[in-house]
């Protein structure tokens, strides 16, 4: 494939190695997709950037890619550890509307949002729900095979069957057995087997039910991804993604069930993002202290300057997301086209890495290498942004090599570079408020920044409140603020 070899994290095993696909030429990749009974946050979009931007990176060095990311529409419960209820059932209680209405509702909102970051849609999008019967006939081998056993509760996978159980998380066996992982389930033989088939209680009739061999009930919810991933990328495929949070029970779950139906190794490279926090707690959906994506764009940023925030920090480092950062990953993206729009105008269409080597001489392909070097190291896209940052500052990048070149990137990284202008990164003309918590946290930073002689800092926190509708006022009392009220609107400030 064009330029350097492509090096990945793979955290089975614990090390960068070189990406080799079981079939040349070509990548299939599954992402765990989202289980919709809530709206997905601003952490939850960050799995699906990272996964985008591994699929843009192989398609870029010329690699076919065949991208699968499942719809979890049943059998998610509200523990990992087939414990509670599952959650599209209690989302249906809560808001009164049916489970296919919440799957339907919220799986609408999570593609607008994935189009609104520009996540490419995936070549298959296949929905939990319509794949049962798959499912029934996967658990079903397996417990021909002798890895599964009945109790009241369903069907359970015995991971003692396995000698490599929980390779992929390191998983301390002998640890566990002294109760980390209660087993909640009586009769469990293992405190880490799990459900591949829950029954319905006898006393009650769930939403979501089907018939199957071991009584009227619901998939698991590991069960899921391994069946719809086979059947839509081979028994064996490349590579697998996802988020941190899924490596020590579903994917540790995932990989014991399709080797023990394999009958042996399953999918050689498993890639995982780190969270996004939000302040000191890890942002959780069914829990408070979310931020989704249209919190950002009611501030007044542009969906993409939440892309090129998250691009500017490695995937696998786990960040804290604050308004100073997004304005300040808006402002640097902002000035970034200002340099760009400078020398050649808006338009053009992606470029692969050899359509662009092809349209550039020596000199300027240096620019290109750069780019291919960072993402070639486990898709290093802090640093692709540094090297177009050099390159947007280069005046001896001829105006056509520069074209060329921003194409290139655009096809990377994906953040507006052919067809967003300087202004469309800018607050609306309509005012805007933030959480008074959060003016007061940002105040109390810049006047932090200010007793340090750090004047830049705080002058950037004050033109952030000023863009977002906060008046910042020095007194020689101390400083007070007030919310710039909108036209006919009744001032309202807090001193």
């Amino acid at each position: 494939m064009a330029g350097l070899p492509l090096r990945l994290f793979n955290t089975l095993g614990r090390e960068l190695q070189e990406f080799a696909p079981l079939e040349p030429g070509r990548a299939r990749v599954y992402t765990c997709g989202p289980t919709v009974y809530a709206y997905q946050h601003i952490g939850n979009l960050r799995a699906y950037v990272f996964a985008d931007t591994l699929r843009r990176v192989l398609e870029w060095k010329g690699y076919e890619v065949v991208q699968v990311i499942n719809i979890t529409d049943v059998g998610h419960l509200t523990s990992d550890m087939d414990e509670g209820e599952d959650k599209l059932e209690l989302a249906s209680q809560r808001e009164g509307r049916s489970v296919w209405d919440i799957a339907a509702h919220y799986t609408d909102v999570f593609m607008g949002d994935l189009a609104k970051v520009r996540v490419r849609p995936a070549t298959v999008w296949p929905r939990a729900t319509e794949h049962v019967e798959e499912m029934i006939e996967f658990a079903r081998a397996l417990e021909e095979k002798g890895y599964a056993y009945r109790l009241e509760a369903g069907l359970f996978f015995d991971t003692s069957k396995l000698s490599d159980y929980g390779k992929l998380a390191l998983l301390d066996l002998e640890g566990l057995q002294e109760g980390a992982r209660v087993a909640p389930i009586p009769g469990k033989r293992n405190p880490t087997d799990f459900a591949l088939w829950r029954a319905s209680p006898t006393d009650a009739e769930r939403l979501m039910e089907w018939d199957s061999p071991w009584g009227k009930g619901a998939p698991g919810w590991h069960l899921e991804c391994s069946v719809m991933s086979m059947k839509y990328l081979g028994e064996r495929f490349d590579l697998h993604t996802g988020g941190v949070d899924h490596i020590p029970v579903h994917h540790t779950n995932e990989i014991a069930q399709s080797e023990a139906y394999l009958g042996g190794a399953w999918v050689p490279y498993w890639l995982h993002n780190e969270f996004i926090g939000l302040g000191e707690t890890k942002m959780s959906k069914s829990k408070g202290g979310t931020l989704l994506l249209s919190d950002l764009e009611r501030q007044g940023f542009h969906p993409l300057s939440y892309r090129f925030l998250l691009l500017g920090s490695h995937y696998r480092n786990q960040t804290e997301f604050t308004w100073r950062g997004l304005e300040g990953a808006r402002v640097a993206q902002r000035r970034l086209l200002e340099r760009l729009r400078e020398r050649i105008p808006a338009g053009g269409e992606p470029l692969a890495y050899d359509q662009a080597w092809a349209r550039l001489d020596g000199s300027a392909r240096a620019h290109l290498e750069g780019l291919d070097a960072a993402v070639s190291a486990d898709l290093k896209t802090a640093q692709a942004l540094a090297v177009l940052t050099q390159l947007s500052r280069d005046a001896d990048v001829p105006a056509g090599d520069l074209a060329v070149l921003v194409a290139a990137f655009e096809a990377v990284l994906a953040v507006g570079l052919l067809d967003l202008a300087p202004e469309d990164l800018d607050p609306p003309a309509r005012e805007l408020m933030l959480e008074v918590g959060e003016v007061e946290r940002l105040l109390a930073d810049r006047e932090e920044a200010r007793r340090s002689r750090d004047f830049a800092s705080a002058d950037e926190i004050r033109d952030m409140l000023d863009r977002l509708g906060v008046e910042v006022q020095d007194t020689p009392t101390g400083t007070t603020w007030r919310v710039r009220p909108a036209v006919g609107q009744r001032e309202a400030g807090r001193d």
